[in-house]
């Protein structure tokens, strides 16, 4: 079974909508509200600790109606079936698409099932003190030697579960910038520190310079020998990681069906079950399984994924909106954004279609964002009044971890008012002057979730897993590809080598020459 292979545009449903978008784009979402008293409960969805509003978008009933029938119309069904019964839905690179297989309990693979015990075991010695270093001491801190899937999902999920951390201090060094390697080091002990290279291939260039650098740095005060007791790897190249020094047994495996942005969900999270112990990294795959069952077996009208996956073609396809804002209001996710811009910009920014054609409309969305309430302070003044339409996602949840009632009230009302302020604007009232006046009709998504927790944080992480999914079978492209990135790493080799050889004239490009003409 492949994916199917249909362009939107061919379908009825599309010609469809495009009427439809003729006769309701120029409606306020004010007046809607006004004469529908029960929008706002129809247009909502209630599943476990989750609840999203919707009613704050610029579509009725038949909008959805119709949109739903584009999904069935180019085979969402048929394409969800494929993905989560294993079928080689990358056909690109001739790979399945499994990381959902990562996080089922129930029906678990062995080599998963294995791979598990092997991160439960190291993080639980780690966090007890068994595992020690070189020289006897216990571990202390933890870095993450990574760039890429290999680096924003464990740095993310760290973040947003600090509430949850023990003891250990996990760090992150991501970018082959040394003064980020070398600052990273500073006030590290050699002696209780323990590195984590998490590279597939072993040969990934940022990260393996990284890797040799801390490796440097460690051997400056250690032996050779005690690498074995200071770096593990998550990698397949075992004799590379073999000559770097790392013992077999310190070694954890990754497939090729689990792509790199997708990748947190295994032993790349290592890290994370370090910093806040195995049943918490476990209740985060829960999680996340729970959302894969939401999304595999709930009609479209009440699936949560599928439903904000249609309302950014809706706004992409029809009302040319180019980028979607997503707005936490928790600071624990302050780095959600950044992994999310990985996973849905990677994954979706695609020209070429699953029948090997060029497209003519448009794919991908520009994600962007920051935590409120900080970003009502920056770039919201943009969404209210500027001349772009930009939908906007609203994440909060209904508890606070520390319980700060006050806090909590003002977080939860800033949030509330700016989904309502964006709606309405100062349509229907008396502005005092031109400058005061924005038209409101700004549609934006509200995500109340009820704590956040590593089950609840699973959970959005796979929602918005699912969502780059329907979009990409919506617009008819392999989101599980990535070849755009591949053509930079083979052009820095080349210019590599023309800096190390001193050489700015065997450059390819004029402008390219010129600027190491300045550089050397």
């Amino acid at each position: 079974m492949s994916l199917p292979k249909i362009d939107p545009t061919t379908t009825r449903s599309w010609s469809d909508l495009s009427r439809h978008f003729e006769s309701i784009k120029d409606e306020k979402m004010q007046d809607w509200f006004r004469n529908d008293p029960g929008r706002a409960e129809r247009m909502s969805v209630n599943w476990k600790e989750f609840y999203l509003d919707y009613s704050k978008n610029r579509i009725t009933d038949e909008t959805v109606d119709l949109l739903i029938k584009l999904a069935e119309e180019v085979g969402l069904k048929t394409a969800i079936n494929a993905q989560f019964s294993g079928e080689i839905i990358n056909e690109t690179e001739q790979r399945a698409v499994l990381h959902t297989a990562l996080r089922d309990f129930n029906s678990i693979k062995p080599e998963v099932a294995a791979s598990l015990e092997k991160i439960r075991s190291f993080a639980n010695r780690l966090e007890s003190g068994e595992w020690k270093g070189a020289t006897g001491k216990p571990i202390t801190d933890v870095v993450n030697i990574g760039i890429g899937g290999s680096d924003l999902g464990p740095d993310m999920v760290c973040e947003a579960l600090r509430y949850y951390r023990n003891h250990l201090n996990v760090h992150f060094i991501s970018n082959v910038d040394g003064d980020h390697v070398m600052e990273s080091l500073k006030g590290l002990d050699r002696e209780t520190t323990l590195f984590i290279i998490v590279s597939k291939t072993f040969t990934t260039q940022e990260t393996l310079t990284n890797a040799h650098t801390v490796r440097r740095w460690f051997l400056e005060a250690c032996e050779e020998q005690d690498v074995a007791s200071h770096f593990v790897a998550v990698s397949t190249n075992l004799e590379a990681v073999s000559s770097f020094g790392i013992a077999s047994e310190n070694i954890f495996p990754m497939w090729d069906w689990v792509g790199g942005r997708f990748s947190l969900w295994s032993a790349v999270g290592l890290s994370v079950a370090c910093a806040v112990g195995y049943d918490n990294f476990e209740s985060l795959l829960k999680g996340a399984h729970g959302m894969d069952k939401h999304f595999q077996h709930t009609p479209f009208s009440e699936n949560i994924p599928v439903l904000l996956a249609l309302l950014s073609v809706w706004y992409n396809n029809f009302f040319e909106s180019e980028s979607e804002c997503i707005v936490p209001y928790s600071q624990y996710l302050n780095k959600l954004v950044a992994y999310l811009q990985q996973g849905i910009m990677e994954s979706n920014g695609k020209s070429t279609d699953r029948n090997g054609n060029r497209i003519d409309y448009q794919t991908g969305t520009i994600v962007w964002g920051s935590t409120g309430t900080n970003a009502q302070h920056a770039f919201f003044q943009l969404i209210h009044q500027g001349t772009k339409l930009i939908p906007v996602d609203f994440i909060c949840f209904s508890e606070s971890l520390y319980g700060k009632t006050d806090h909590q009230n003002k977080l939860l009302a800033n949030c509330f008012a700016q989904t309502e302020a964006l709606l309405q604007g100062t349509y229907g009232s008396e502005a005092e002057n031109s400058f005061k006046i924005f038209d409101g009709n700004k549609p934006t998504n509200t995500i109340l979730i009820e704590r956040l927790t590593p089950k609840s944080l699973g959970s959005l992480i796979a929602m918005y897993e699912h969502k780059l999914f329907v979009q990409g079978i919506v617009w008819n492209i392999f989101s599980y590809d990535q070849w755009g990135v591949e053509l930079g790493k083979k052009l820095a080799k080349n210019t590599l080598g023309a800096i190390e050889a001193g050489n700015p004239a065997s450059a390819s490009n004029s402008s390219t020459r010129s600027l190491l003409n300045k550089t050397l």
